[in-house]
């Protein structure tokens, strides 16, 4: 009589803001990996076409809900993408920016302990003053808009927290989601010149641009090594957005005239922005095995989604 293999249990994982951008790329490519059990959370409807994956619609900022569905699904694994992103709307909207950026947080880290979970968090560079770059993770916080401020307390309780934690912060994520409801600094570009207008493009801000690929991939590589601490997960390139946009005029041969460089002074807008960020990737690098495109492969990969996505 043969014995039989007994079946290995998949660690669950679960992702809250799956149907934004990183949501959508972290499902993609869990299922694609196949290693893990995946659990979506996300607000309304599921905006993710034919995926294996449990979705679960989820108002992060009802503390008891956010308690009894981590309970019920007990993760192994959380990873909190889900935030109020839009800096402008932060600053105009402290009290709706404060619930989802740093109440909810605390919810899902309440959560998180009482089952254990390793708590992964996506940060941003914004917690910076933007007086230098690129940074490195011991590089110390200075917010200058509303917006950095709740992901900078976001990210204190997280270190304080009981649970296993990780902090990936990222840059100017860019990339292309299921229903082209986003646009990027590349589609912008794109369009705008392939239809002859004219553009303003700041030159006195850094960055280090991140396609939505690589941060979903350095989220799970943090998973999987079960690496705990803060790791920078940004793309390799120092860029301003000027240059950003001179890379994609290039890359598509469009018309580079059209762009005309200004500095930020030109553009009112309701919240600061922080000059000079981008970070420094070595620690990612080293502990995690990440290798990041370079922007301009990072559009070439667009480029094939937009044929793919209007086909």
């Amino acid at each position: 009589m043969g014995l039989s293999t007994p079946k290995i249990s998949k660690q669950k994982i679960a992702i809250t803001g799956v149907n934004g951008l990183l949501g959508q790329k972290l499902v993609s490519q869990l299922i694609d990996r196949g290693t893990f059990e995946v659990i979506g959370f996300g607000k309304g409807a599921c905006r993710i076409p034919n995926q294996e994956f449990e979705y679960v619609t989820l108002d992060i900022t009802d503390e008891s809900k956010v308690h009894s569905e981590i309970k019920r699904v007990h993760p192994d694994i959380i990873i909190h993408g889900a935030a109020m992103t839009n800096v402008d709307e932060c600053e105009l909207h402290q009290e709706a920016a404060y619930k989802v950026n740093v109440k909810a947080t605390e919810y899902l880290l309440r959560a998180a302990e009482s089952v254990g979970a390793h708590f992964i968090f996506v940060s941003t560079d914004f917690i910076f003053s933007g007086e230098e770059g690129p940074l490195d993770e011991q590089a110390v916080p200075a917010p200058v808009n509303y917006y950095g401020e709740t992901k900078l307390e976001a990210e204190q309780l997280v270190q304080a927290s009981a649970t296993k934690w990780a902090i990936a912060r990222t840059v100017l994520v860019f990339g292309i989601a299921h229903d082209m409801s986003r646009s990027n600094i590349i589609l912008w570009v794109k369009s705008s010149l392939e239809s002859g207008k004219n553009i303003q493009v700041v030159d006195d801000q850094f960055r280090t641009p991140t396609l939505a690929e690589d941060l979903a991939e350095g989220c799970i590589l943090i998973a999987e090594k079960g690496a705990e601490g803060i790791f920078n997960i940004s793309g390799p390139d120092f860029l301003t957005p000027y240059e950003m946009a001179m890379v994609t005029a290039d890359y598509f041969g469009l018309d580079k005239s059209l762009i005309a460089r200004v500095d930020s002074k030109t553009f009112t807008q309701p919240a600061k922005r922080p000059l000079k960020t981008g970070f420094s990737i070595e620690k990612a690098r080293k502990v995690l095995d990440f290798e990041p495109k370079t922007f301009r492969t990072a559009i070439g990969i667009l480029s094939k989604q937009i044929i793919l996505a209007s086909s």
